[in-house]
């Protein structure tokens, strides 16, 4: 196989097509020698018909593993024959230059080992997906108590809207609907936790990246369209795998004592002491 400078991934459930086209063409159009796998969960293959391109390479997976396992698939196939990859989401798109704005800075920054860039809704408004390490608190009020007049103090702060979400900043929990890493590092780290279904496996992620020795990178500079609308958590089916994440993460990390959590948020939040 020959060395390609980044390829992605896109795991699939049963997607809106003229949507996932359209994250489809956002990658296409990077002007780098690219490879895109297309990971489908769904329990047909009638998405296949998509691939155009001799860069995409489709790989139906009908067993449905869960997110991060999907882009494992990817991850490994791969192997060493490329420098970065890209977490990509079916409902993501983006304008030209994107991706190659990053890869410039990562290459400039080598202690750097997982980027995320200003995530935007489709009317331009800032989705604040750069956050603090989660404590069960974060969890439950976002989740469960949904009042603006308790949760607006407490989110600010998880949040890190201290930023004003327009300047270089290191995060340690970066949303994985748009995440572009050190491939070699994904390989070291054996890629996502395939024991969470979705839903932590970003956090869990980017964790483990910082244990590497690396930083997760907040970056402003560039900006992507994320066409995402809020799961309802009312669903049973839902909220069993979104509960069912958070106790296998909190078993993982630590409840209510997180020594580690308690550091690395500590140094995050100086980044914006004056």
């Amino acid at each position: 196989m020959n060395q390609i400078d980044i390829a992605a991934s896109i795991v699939l459930y049963n997607n809106d097509r003229k949507m996932l086209k359209a994250a489809i063409d956002s990658f296409l159009a990077v002007q780098l020698k690219i490879r895109l796998y297309l990971i489908d969960n769904s329990p047909t293959d009638v998405l296949k018909d998509l691939i155009v391109d001799e860069r995409v390479v489709y790989k139906h997976n009908p067993s449905n593993p869960g997110f991060g396992a999907g882009h494992n698939i990817a991850i490994k196939d791969i192997g060493a024959g490329t420098a970065y990859f890209l977490v990509l989401n079916p409902d993501i798109y983006f304008e030209k230059g994107v991706v190659e704005n990053i890869l410039s800075y990562m290459y400039q920054n080598q202690d750097v080992g997982v980027v995320m860039p200003k995530i935007l809704y489709p009317d331009g408004e800032i989705q604040y997906v750069a956050k603090l390490l989660p404590t069960i608190s974060n969890f439950l009020i976002r989740r469960f108590i949904p009042i603006k007049a308790l949760t607006q103090k407490k989110n600010e702060e998880f949040e890190l809207k201290k930023s004003n979400y327009d300047t270089i900043i290191e995060a340690p929990f970066l949303s994985g609907c748009f995440m572009i890493f050190r491939q070699d590092v994904l390989l070291k780290i054996d890629g996502f936790d395939e024991n969470i279904f979705m839903y932590t496996e970003d956090i869990d992620i980017c964790r483990r990246v910082i244990r590497f020795g690396l930083k997760c990178i907040f970056y402003p500079v560039v900006s992507v369209f994320h066409d995402h609308e809020k799961k309802s958590f009312l669903k049973y089916k839902t909220l069993k795998v979104y509960l069912r994440s958070a106790i296998y993460y909190f078993n993982k990390y630590g409840w209510f004592f997180d020594r580690e959590r308690e550091s690395i948020n500590r140094k995050t939040l100086k980044q914006f002491v004056k």
